[in-house]
């Protein structure tokens, strides 16, 4: 399995703000990350797994697509490794404004934290699969952002959740951690 490094792909860098019950990224103020060919295409969900484990900052939970209905999680953070196909998703909810609805394909990372709405928009090869993984000690949970969950509650879960001490990917340095965020370049979407 190869693994590219940082220096060698392109990253993309989304804050979202709130939009009607979803908070997006405007609790923590942490960027949607999606690295770009972080994997080599060819990978498979195995390696992926094992190249987690061996990191050891988050825990691969499940293979699977992402989900139809716009969803966030209020109780951890996510990583989301491509494994297979291409795919056109959704960030921040379908009707904000200020969504972001990037392709991704097999190499493809997505860091997306706590609150951040997201969906699958387009299958577009036919069996487009992910791991998920999601850090140490951490379980998932499923809002909706429907107006009939508790916000207050699900942006206080939010709002006390810990950031990364090493990025899921590249460990020490890698951009999730950096310092200086402002360096990430902020890629136009497709």
């Amino acid at each position: 399995m190869s693994l590219n490094p940082p220096s060698a792909i392109k990253i993309s860098r989304h804050l979202i703000p709130a939009w009607r019950s979803i908070p997006n990224t405007s609790i923590q103020n942490k960027p949607l990350l999606i690295y770009h060919s972080a994997f080599e295409r060819d990978v498979s969900a195995s390696q992926v797994s094992n190249y987690l484990k061996k990191v050891n900052v988050v825990v691969p939970q499940w293979q699977y697509s992402m989900y139809k209905q716009s969803h966030f999680h209020s109780t951890t953070h996510e990583v989301l490794a491509v494994v297979s196909g291409r795919a056109r998703l959704c960030f921040g909810g379908e009707d904000n404004p200020e969504r972001v609805e990037p392709v991704v394909e097999a190499g493809d990372v997505m860091i997306v934290p706590a609150g951040v709405a997201h969906r699958l928009l387009e299958d577009q090869s036919g069996g487009f699969t992910m791991v998920g993984s999601y850090p140490k000690g951490k379980n998932w949970d499923m809002c909706y952002g429907a107006g009939d969950e508790n916000e207050d509650g699900i942006r206080n879960t939010i709002s006390k959740l810990d950031w990364f001490d090493q990025d899921p990917i590249y460990g020490h340095d890698g951009p999730a951690v950096q310092k200086k965020l402002a360096k990430i370049k902020q890629l136009p979407m497709l």
